[in-house]
């Protein structure tokens, strides 16, 4: 949410005691009732994985460590909710089937349903390896985690490893 300007106006209707303990939840926060009801609407790791994923427009290579390391850090019900929305920008090919491999893999780790948004990238064409070295391909042919090479995308590190 961060410093979005706020221009518009949502009105709802709530009971004495609903208004009362809203009011309350916010104060022990610290917030105001504003803020403390938008906290709870949007999701602050759905906030966070979106500016990462904004990050893969303009800087892939830490954009995906970083993304790495979020996934990575999130607990089951965090995870469920950071990645219940689909990526908000368009991502080429190779970056959609990256990032919906790294949310799988960190779907399967966490025990938690993939969303259903993973099934509307399709696998990338062509193989993509992590290395140009020949020698190395049988490796990464047999040692890539699975969402990753149902997206055809052969890579020795994944979600969780650090290079």
């Amino acid at each position: 949410m961060g410093n979005l300007a706020k221009t518009e106006q949502l009105q709802i209707r709530v009971s004495a005691s609903q208004k009362g303990a809203i009011q309350r939840a916010a104060a022990r926060t610290g917030m105001d009732m504003s803020s403390y009801v938008l906290s709870r609407v949007f999701s602050v790791p759905a906030e966070q994985i979106q500016a990462l994923i904004r990050a893969l427009l303009t800087e892939e290579r830490f954009a995906l460590a970083e993304l790495n390391t979020f996934l990575s850090s999130l607990t089951a019900g965090e995870l469920r909710e950071a990645i219940a929305v689909a990526p908000a920008v368009a991502l080429n090919a190779y970056l959609s089937n990256y990032v919906a491999a790294m949310v799988e893999l960190a779907c399967v780790r966490r025990d938690v349903e993939g969303p259903a948004w993973l099934r509307s990238v399709p696998p990338l064409r062509e193989p993509v390896f992590g290395s140009s070295l020949q020698s190395l391909r049988l490796h990464l042919l047999t040692h890539t985690p699975a969402p990753f090479r149902r997206r055809n995308l052969f890579m020795d590190s994944s979600v969780g490893d650090q290079v």
